[in-house]
């Protein structure tokens, strides 16, 4: 099956019309390689997500950049990028693991040692102790997170720095501090009579470390898309309530499964005083939701879904919880990307899926399960703006710069920082249904 960049490539060249009225791809500028857009820190230039889902995301002043990638590897055809990094990884041995995310492109992800979600991941790079170097094709927060987990000696790499996370970004330190302040003084510090402090922090594992820290220092959690529901019983036993972020979606409709309301879950919006909240509302609240989202999960829609039912009759409908609560609602499942991949694996021969979340990992389902039908709920190829940041010429350029001596890109959290975040990660493994 043509790769999703291949056919981007195509596509943009042979119908750029078609691309431009939304019909092909979301961006024409997805045909460009990526390092037309990480153009080091220019005053006069805002950072920006790059093309891609989250095109219309306003990235912060704080977003990393990448600086120039040599001109040989732009150069680079695909051919000669695959022979470079090959024979990096053979010239590295045992001293490398690469780590690639589902959602990455068949072109670099055909490379890993390992693939999985970031927290798959980052306990992968666990079982290779001889590692020197992990080089995680993935975003930001998730090079992050092995960091916490890795040993002092071991370097995290991430092959191109402007690889961040537009939801991960919605929830900031400074914000989550301001709102947990407000928290505080409107409920108070002192437990209640069965022992429940007055709020938990839980985060997503789509967020910094910083994050992971706060709730490590105020008693909360890490969760991942697949354990979520785990977590929130593990917070509401030791909590009057929870202050999830910074999706969203993912809190939503896994509380809602859970049997609460939608009126004990406002939303925090952090431009406002108590989150554009009354007191009243936030009193009787069960699950504080932080105004973030995912723009891969938020593209997908119950039109999509019904047009599918309509085609191809006894479809299966399986869609990320990062989807909108009524899209999580009409579909027949919702999964982590990992449940995703394990129910196409088991299904019956001859099934059909219309599957929602990444673009990258839909086509690479249908090309390792050809006895199925399956195909992306979105009609529109939309990819992670940031994960398609991660491009070969950039694999190659940070392991020729390992065969050289040279630790390009090296991902470092504070130990401080991980400290705390390593008690947050500690607890959610800790947790069991």
């Amino acid at each position: 099956m043509t790769s999703i960049n291949t056919a981007i490539q195509l596509m943009t060249r042979e119908d750029a019309e078609q691309s431009r009225a939304g019909e092909g791809t979301c961006s024409p500028d997805l045909a460009k390689g990526p390092w037309e857009f990480d153009i080091p820190t220019v005053p006069e230039r805002a950072p920006d997500y790059g093309p891609g889902a989250s095109l219309q995301d306003l990235a912060p002043v704080s977003t990393p950049r990448q600086g120039v990638l040599p001109e040989e590897y732009q150069l680079a055809g695909d051919a000669e990028l695959e022979a470079r990094i090959l024979a990096a990884k053979e010239a590295l041995g045992d001293r490398l693991v690469i780590l690639g995310h589902f959602y990455q492109r068949d072109e670099v992800v055909k490379h890993a040692d390992f693939v999985g979600d970031s927290f798959q991941l980052a306990n992968a790079a666990l079982t290779r102790p001889d590692a020197e170097a992990i080089v995680f094709c993935g975003v930001h927060f998730m090079a992050e997170t092995a960091d916490i987990l890795s040993r002092p000696d071991q370097s995290v790499i991430l092959p191109n720095l402007a690889a961040g996370c537009s939801m991960a970004d919605m929830a900031d330190a400074d914000s989550v501090a301001d709102c947990w302040e407000q928290l505080e003084e409107l409920f108070g510090t002192e437990p209640d009579d069965g022992g429940r402090q007055p709020v938990i922090p839980v985060t997503y594992m789509n967020s910094s470390a910083a994050l992971k820290a706060f709730c490590g220092r105020n008693g909360g959690i890490v969760c991942t898309s697949s354990n979520a529901a785990t977590v929130l019983e593990w917070a509401f036993e030791r909590g009057q309530r929870v202050l999830f972020f910074p999706d969203q979606h993912l809190g939503r409709n896994t509380a809602k499964a859970m049997g609460v309301s939608l009126d004990e879950m406002p939303m925090w919006n952090l431009r406002k005083v108590l989150g554009g909240n009354t007191e009243q509302e936030l009193l009787d609240s069960r699950v504080i939701l932080w105004h973030g989202f995912c723009s891969v999960h938020k593209r997908f829609t119950v039109n999509q879904i019904e047009k599918a039912r309509a085609e191809f009759p006894g479809v299966r409908v399986i869609v990320h919880p990062e989807c909108p609560m009524p899209v999580v609602d009409a579909a027949d499942e919702a999964g982590s990307t990992d449940y995703i991949r394990k129910a196409i694996a088991a299904a019956e021969p001859g099934t059909t899926f219309a599957v929602g979340t990444e673009i990258n990992m839909v086509n690479r389902l249908a090309a390792e399960y050809p006895e199925h039908t399956i195909f992306c709920l979105d009609p529109v190829i939309c990819p992670c703006s940031t994960m398609y940041r991660i491009h070969p010429g950039y694999l190659a350029w940070v392991l020729e710069g390992l065969v050289a001596g040279d630790v390009r890109n090296r991902i470092t959290v504070e130990p401080e920082v991980a400290a705390h975040a390593r008690v947050a990660l500690e607890r959610m493994l800790a947790a069991r249904p």
